[in-house]
């Protein structure tokens, strides 16, 4: 027995957004299929040079990888779409947090998300609701 849902597409997302996000998903899906170590290294590698996101720029890019892909807009395409919300984000010149874990309270349910500043971007859940098992922050910029 299947349990009825339907998948929450954003819409008004721009044209350019949606461009860029159908230009980074084969490559995010890609990457979801190695393992999480090579993940973590081909993410730190990409998000050199890049500036910390902002919540908004992070959400724009979570929208546009759910407008184009229904993979991502899916229940089971965490991994996917937050690869794609990195990289389009990178695309823009900026870096959200690239993170991996599970969740907090059972049933036990791995899972992948963006935060910007400790807080998971456009999840609908508590700061706190995941525990984080891998991670790809912006890198730090040292003042000269």
């Amino acid at each position: 027995m299947s349990t009825p849902s339907a998948l929450a597409r954003p819409s008004g997302v721009p044209l350019t957004h949606r461009l860029a996000a159908r230009a980074v998903l084969p490559a995010a899906r890609l990457l979801s299929r190695l393992p999480p170590q090579r993940i973590r290294s081909a993410l730190t590698l990409v998000r050199r040079g890049a500036a910390a996101a902002t919540p908004q720029q992070a959400q724009a890019a979570r929208d546009a990888m759910c407008a184009v892909s229904l993979l991502c807009a899916g229940p089971q395409g965490c991994l996917p779409r937050s690869l794609g919300t990195v990289l389009l984000c990178r695309l823009w010149g900026v870096w959200p947090t690239w993170c991996t874990g599970v969740r907090v309270v059972p049933p036990f349910a791995a899972h992948a998300w963006v935060e910007v500043d400790g807080g998971p971007v456009g999840e609908g859940v508590p700061d706190d609701y995941f525990t984080r098992l891998l991670v790809v922050a912006p890198a730090r910029r040292d003042a000269p």
